[in-house]
């Protein structure tokens, strides 16, 4: 597993010694022309200059300083937020340490430029407590790979804290994960996320929670992770993400290593994502109820690209692009509870055989694998090694609806469960085109045990009728 680090770079001094604000925005009609400019960095720096921004240097704040500045740092953020007033940070590096965000802290930097580097020393860079209306823009957070202390998570971590707002930021380099969120509302929004040895954005048990046009790249176990400690209702929008080169150092057998992963957290949306290259899936959802998976484009995953498992109730996967895993789409374990789910209108195709551990239960190389009370409808599968869909596994099957699909150059086009105590399944309607194997066939566990099963009602839990199966 390749481990993924920055290197905290100096920044090349501007020509004057002290960086004026005033002078860079040009008065108010050069800072109303930022403003309008549209990119989210001028507007932060204008609405810093229109609530009247105090300038780090006016505090003792100088950029570029070799010496740690944590104090000077801490009473320049307890001063702006005294005044009721935002904070703008000149350019430059700032090593600190332990800085500890109150309520109303209003932080605004120059993106790309304005580096906070940790410096170290069994603590973390920064962390807020029981407040609220943080909001940090513009603003870089260097690890530089040093050890976080044992009472923290993250670089950054937030706790209990009312409307955090991260937006236009880089955290980069944390020894472990970059971002953690534990009981926050607000949003996370046009940041950069990169480098952590564990995920790069942790959230536990939002109470209203967005994570929204980020970008997440290599990162050694996960890249968004939205969990609970225990089972309940959570609602956190995950949209619009690029998700890019997710290890899982840890191993396992899916724990780790997904790009985007949901546990326990129920009504989470997961739309309009963007995730490549991910050791395990695109996007896992364990034990996360009412889930809406929609719209995203999951590709090289190196297991099942999008996961809805355990005890689940309410999944809807919909109008998902899938290209490169071992499975498309799988929606199981009923045995513990799983069931319920609509999966529509995706595309799947460039399957593999090989997975990151020996194969379990009917192995890799499958379309879409579903068990119970789920509609199967309008998706386009093609070169599944193994099956295009799988519906059932052993008994565990009930109430399976696959129709309208089609299934085309797949190993076996569609297997279905045949052992006793499976409930019912109808399979209609589909083209199954260029099966190598079988096009419709039942199973017993791992083995073949039907003839072709078309226009049939040989098995009493069975309706299969209207397919339309071709060489």
């Amino acid at each position: 597993m390749t481990r993924y680090f920055s290197k905290s770079g100096t920044d090349t001094p501007l020509s004057a010694p002290l960086f004026s604000r005033r002078a860079f925005l040009g008065g108010t009609t050069a800072g109303a022309a930022l403003f309008l400019s549209g990119t989210a960095s001028k507007a932060a720096i204008q609405i810093a200059d229109l609530r009247g921004s105090m300038d780090a240097s006016e505090l003792g704040l100088v950029p570029n300083s070799a010496d740690d500045q944590t104090a000077v740092f801490q009473r320049a953020i307890n001063r702006a937020v005294e005044k009721g007033r935002a904070l703008f940070l000149p350019a430059g590096n700032y090593p600190v340490a332990n800085l500890r965000f109150p309520s109303g802290t209003l932080i605004v930097g120059v993106p790309g430029r304005t580096r906070l580097i940790y410096q170290g020393g069994g603590g973390l860079l920064a962390t807020a407590e029981g407040v609220s209306n943080v909001s940090l823009s513009g603003l870089t957070f260097d690890g530089a790979n040093r050890t976080i202390g044992d009472h923290a998570e993250g670089l950054l971590h937030f706790v209990g804290v009312r409307e955090v707002s991260l937006a236009d930021c880089a955290i980069a380099g944390s020894a472990k994960s970059g971002l953690v969120l534990d009981r926050c509302s607000g949003r996370v929004s046009q940041c950069t996320v990169s480098g952590a040895a564990e995920a790069a954005i942790q959230s536990n048990e939002a109470t209203g929670l967005q994570i929204t046009d980020n970008v997440v790249m290599d990162c050694a176990n996960g890249g968004i992770w939205v969990h609970r400690w225990k089972e309940g209702e959570d609602g956190t929008l995950v949209s619009g993400n690029r998700v890019e080169r997710i290890g899982a150092k840890h191993g396992g057998t899916g724990q780790w290593g997904n790009g985007i992963n949901v546990f326990r957290a129920h009504g989470v949306v997961i739309s309009n994502n963007r995730i490549t290259d991910c050791a395990f899936s695109a996007i896992r959802s364990n034990t996360g109820s009412n889930v809406q998976i929609t719209g995203n484009s999951c590709l090289r995953s190196g297991e099942v690209a999008i996961y809805s498992e355990f005890g689940f109730q309410g999944a809807l996967i919909a109008n998902n692009l899938i290209d490169g895993a071992t499975t498309g789409i799988s929606i199981a374990n009923f045995m513990d509870g799983g069931r319920l789910a609509v999966c529509t209108g995706n595309l799947i195709r460039n399957l593999s055989e090989t997975g990151p551990y020996p194969p379990e239960v009917m192995g890799f190389g499958i379309g879409i694998v579903v068990e119970a009370d789920t509609t199967v409808t309008g998706n386009v599968i093609e070169g599944a090694p193994r099956f295009g869909l799988l519906l059932g596994w052993g008994p565990y099957m009930r109430n399976v609806l696959a129709s309208h699909n089609i299934v085309r150059g797949c190993g076996t086009g569609i297997g279905v469960t045949v052992v006793e105590g499976a409930g019912s399944a109808i399979i209609s309607d589909n083209i199954v085109q260029g099966s190598r194997k079988n096009a419709i066939v039942g199973y017993r566990w791992l083995d073949k045990a039907t003839r072709e099963l078309n226009e049939t009602r040989d098995w009493s839990h069975l309706d299969v009728t209207g397919n339309r199966i071709t060489a």
